[in-house]
């Protein structure tokens, strides 16, 4: 009687084993929320950029610290920059707008990684180990990782603020990552010569166009032969990468 017991009872799911399932389903869901607060955050201090960078204009010295700082937040913040990167040189002027935008930009890209790698990333990894195939392609975005990401920071196709969080859940060094930073430049001196076109903020403010010259389509063409470029690449690393995993075993 106490074998056919034992024998019918319904194998249980170990305490410890349904514990870890829970706390990963709930940072998860943390992690969500976070990501849709943020962002719902972003967009309603969006409202207020032309009041911060009006404000950024009349600190004198202190105002390219200000602007900087300003600049990193909101880029963590998901903040668009494009407007307070046209009232960098409506502000500033061509070169020291450029300058103070980049190194913004920099901090900002850097910290939004830092933010998606050290919160997220275990839980990708745990993806990975699931699904070999998708640890190879990983594994081999990584070999290419400043190419790469420079590729992507050219492109338009891939939206800035996005692409910083979405880079930090792969395993791409974050030296390659900061240094790559440098493809960010072209577009951002487009739009700060935009902002001085512009001339005032009130204009940048009240989105006033400028005629898009030369210097808009090269920017624009180099960014389409980036994607297209950065597509073939990765495509190309993680088949080789997949290829050799599969000799190996």
């Amino acid at each position: 009687m106490a074998n056919s017991e034992t024998m019918t009872k319904t194998p249980s799911i170990p305490e410890s084993q349904n514990a870890s399932w829970s706390s990963r389903l709930f940072k998860g869901a943390l992690a969500v929320l976070g990501l849709v607060l943020l962002i719902a955050a972003g967009r309603a201090l969006g409202g207020y950029i032309p009041q911060f960078a009006s404000w950024v204009g009349t600190l004198g010295l202190w105002g390219p610290l200000v602007f900087i700082v300003g600049y990193a937040v909101a880029t963590v913040a998901f903040i668009p920059g494009s407007l307070l990167t046209l009232a960098a040189g409506a502000i500033f002027g061509l070169l020291k707008g450029t300058v103070y935008v980049f190194i913004g930009a920099t901090l900002g890209s850097a910290l939004a990684f830092l933010v998606a790698r050290y919160v997220a990333r275990q839980a990708v990894e745990r993806r990975l180990e699931s699904n070999p195939r998708f640890e190879v392609v990983d594994q081999a975005v990584a070999r290419e990782g400043l190419k790469i990401v420079f590729l992507l920071r050219l492109s338009p196709a891939f939206p800035y603020n996005l692409l910083n969080y979405a880079l930090g859940l792969t395993s791409v060094r974050f030296r390659d990552y900061f240094l790559a930073s440098a493809g960010m430049i072209p577009a951002t001196f487009l739009y700060v010569f935009y902002g001085k076109a512009l001339g005032s903020l009130a204009a940048v403010a009240g989105g006033v166009q400028v005629e898009r010259g030369a210097g808009y389509w090269a920017v624009f063409a180099a960014g389409l032969v980036a994607t297209l470029a950065v597509t073939t690449l990765v495509t190309r690393v993680a088949r080789r990468a997949l290829k050799q995993e599969i000799d190996d075993d």
